[in-house]
């Protein structure tokens, strides 16, 4: 897993694309409606380089032996003097080719990992209830907080409940 700089995402904005496509065709709820388009994508992991270039969000991107892009995770840094201590889980992303082989366990560890390094103490996300990825928060030892129904709708438009967890980190040692 690499961390990516805001030119990185940009330069290859494209084949991100290509895995948000697939995630978004392949059902997962991650906040856009099938058909997604290639250029919208492109235009959506652009802003994300945005978002690196000011310091509020940090990419992981797992590329495979011939450097396609497999997966993807993200930390959303909060921007408030009294949340420091806390980021957002966002957007875990396994392409379909490669699930089922532990790249999104080894995502989420991660960011677990640099949360952990930078000083974050906890850790919170949202996820489609039901959703595969729901088990591996769950198995990854990530605590639920609730569930609010109706929250999003899915790639086919239809509206389901997100599941929020949180997972405390210990505190850099030293």
């Amino acid at each position: 897993m690499l961390r990516w700089t805001d030119t990185e995402l940009r330069g290859r904005s494209r084949e991100l694309a290509g895995l948000l496509v697939d995630t978004v065709a392949g059902g997962a709820s991650v906040g856009f409606l099938a058909p997604l388009g290639p250029a919208e994508a492109a235009g959506w992991w652009r802003e994300r380089a945005d978002a690196v270039a000011a310091g509020r969000l940090t990419v992981w991107v797992a590329v495979d032996g011939t450097d396609r892009v497999m997966g993807t995770v993200s930390l959303a840094l909060p921007d408030k003097p009294n949340s420091r201590h806390r980021a957002e889980l966002v957007k875990l992303m396994v392409h379909r080719s490669a699930r089922g082989q532990g790249l999104g366990r080894r995502l989420l560890a991660t960011a677990e990992r640099a949360a952990a390094s930078t000083g974050i103490t906890l850790l919170y996300l949202d996820t489609e209830t039901g959703s595969p990825a729901e088990h591996l928060y769950r198995s990854a030892g990530w605590t639920l907080a609730g569930t609010i129904p109706d929250y999003a709708a899915n790639p086919a438009g239809e509206l389901r409940p997100t599941t929020l967890y949180y997972k405390r980190l210990a505190p850099p040692a030293g």
